[in-house]
C-alpha cells in the first residue's frame, strides 16, 4: 500500500451506540460516504439517522411488528430487518465496515465481512472473544483484513508498524484501574451501580464501563491481542496507567518500547482503522505532555476477572466464549442489582467450571457454546438471589 489514503465507503454497525456515533463524526470529517446503517432495534435515533443518511442501506436485526412496519412505511425498500440483513449489509462489496455492535451478536457480521473481502474495523470484542478461531478462519477463506479500533488494539497495531513481527519481546495492554482502583476485596463487597459505572477517563455504555471496573474488559482485550497479533500468552501483560495516555506499548527482544499515546478520545483509533495506512488530520486537539504519567500493576486477588481472562484465553476452544457469555449475563444482573459486584467474578468462574470444554468451527459452535454458557450463569444467580 502507498500510504495515500483512498477514499471508502463505510457500513456502520452498532450506528446509535458510542462507537457508531464516533464513526459518523470521523466520516462526516473526512468526507466519507455512508452505505448503511445498522441497529439492534428501531427508535428515535436510528430514525433520524436514516432520514439524515438518505442513501444509506438500513438493516435492524430487532423490533416490533409494529415498529418494522412504521419503519418500511417511512424508509421503504432501503430497510431489511433480522440478523441476517445486518451480515448481508456487513456483506456489501468493496467497503469498510466498522462494526460497533455489542455483545456475540456482532460475531455473524464479522464473518460476513471477511468472508467478502472486506476491511473489517472491529469494536465489537466478543467477536474475537467468543468466536477467535471462526473469525481467524473467515480472514482466510474470504482475504479480508482485520483491523482493530479499540484504543489499547490500535496503540499495539500503530506501534508494530514496520516491525518484525518476530522481534516481539511482549505486548503491555495498559489498564486505566477503572473507578475502583487502590481497593480493598471488602470495599468491593458493597460498591453500588452508580459506583460502578463512574468511570474515570472514558465514556461507555454501561457493559463495558462494569467490565472496566472489574479489569474484565481487560482480559476480553488479553484475548483478542492474541488473535489480532498471533502472540501467545505468556508474552502478554497487562500494566495499570491511571492517566490513560499511554494507550499500549510493545517491548522488542533488544530492549526497546515503543508506545502510541494520545488524549482518551476513541475517535483517534477509529479514524487510524478506516485510513490506514494513511494518517489524517483529526478532530481532537494537541496532547498536552506536562505533568506525571504513572503505572503500577494490577491486583489480581482483588480483580479475579483479569485471571479468569488469562486462565481462559489459555485454554482456548470454548473457554473464552463462556468467559464472555457468563460475563454478560452476571454484568446484567449487576445493573438490574440482583447480584452484587464480586458475585460477577464467581459467576464467571463457575461457568467457566460448569460448560464442557469444545473446539470451535463454525458460527453456530459459537452459539451453541453461548447460550450454554447463559444458561450455567443464570443458573448461578438465581442460586444468589
Amino acid at each position: 500500500m502507498d500510504g495515500t489514503f483512498h477514499l471508502t465507503t463505510l457500513i456502520v454497525l452498532g450506528a446509535t451506540g458510542s462507537i457508531g456515533r464516533q464513526t459518523l463524526e470521523v466520516a462526516a470529517s473526512l468526507g466519507l460516504n455512508i452505505g448503511g446503517l445498522a441497529a439492534n432495534r428501531p427508535g428515535a435515533a436510528f430514525g433520524a439517522l436514516a432520514t439524515a443518511y438518505p442513501d444509506a442501506d438500513l438493516a435492524l436485526a430487532g423490533g416490533s411488528d409494529d415498529e418494522r412496519r412504521d419503519f418500511t412505511s417511512r424508509f421503504g425498500g432501503r430497510v431489511a430487518f433480522g440478523a441476517d440483513a445486518v451480515a448481508d449489509l456487513a456483506a456489501t462489496p468493496r467497503v469498510t465496515v466498522v462494526n460497533g455492535i455489542v455483545g456475540a451478536a456482532g460475531l455473524p457480521a464479522s464473518v460476513a465481512a471477511l468472508e467478502a473481502g472486506n476491511r473489517l474495523a472491529l469494536a465489537n470484542k466478543e467477536s474475537l472473544v467468543a468466536g477467535g478461531p471462526v473469525v481467524r478462519s473467515a480472514a482466510e477463506r474470504g482475504g479480508g483484513e482485520l483491523v482493530p479500533v479499540d484504543s489499547e488494539h490500535s496503540a499495539l497495531w500503530q506501534s508494530l508498524v514496520g516491525e518484525d513481527r518476530a522481534s516481539i519481546r511482549r505486548l503491555i495492554l495498559t489498564a486505566s484501574g477503572g473507578p475502583f482502583r487502590g481497593r480493598s476485596q471488602a470495599d468491593l463487597e458493597s460498591v453500588t451501580v452508580a459506583e460502578a459505572l463512574a468511570h474515570p477517563t472514558w465514556d461507555m455504555g454501561p457493559r463495558v464501563t462494569v467490565d472496566s471496573a472489574t479489569l474484565m474488559n481487560k482480559a476480553f482485550e488479553v484475548v483478542e491481542a492474541h488473535y489480532l497479533f498471533d502472540v501467545g500468552y505468556d508474552d502478554i501483560d497487562v500494566i495499570v496507567h491511571p492517566q490513560s495516555v499511554v494507550h499500549s506499548l510493545v517491548e522488542y527482544v533488544d530492549g526497546s518500547v515503543k508506545a502510541q499515546l494520545g488524549d482518551p478520545d476513541m475517535r483517534v483509533p477509529i479514524q487510524y482503522a478506516i485510513t490506514y495506512p494513511a494518517r489524517a488530520p483529526a478532530p481532537v486537539g494537541p496532547l498536552d505532555l506536562t505533568g506525571s504519567l504513572t503505572f503500577e500493576p494490577p491486583d489480581h486477588s482483588v480483580f479475579p476477572c483479569l485471571r479468569l481472562g488469562f486462565d481462559a484465553g489459555r485454554q482456548g476452544g470454548s473457554a473464552p466464549a463462556v468467559l464472555n457469555a457468563a460475563d454478560e449475563v452476571a454484568v446484567e444482573a449487576f445493573l438490574q442489582e440482583r447480584v452484587g459486584f464480586t458475585d460477577i467474578a464467581r459467576i464467571v468462574e463457575g461457568a467457566l467450571a460448569g460448560v464442557p470444554y469444545r473446539d470451535l468451527a463454525s458460527i453456530e459452535d459459537v452459539l451453541a457454546v453461548d447460550a450454554e454458557a447463559r444458561a450455567a450463569a443464570r443458573q448461578q444467580i438465581r442460586g444468589l438471589s
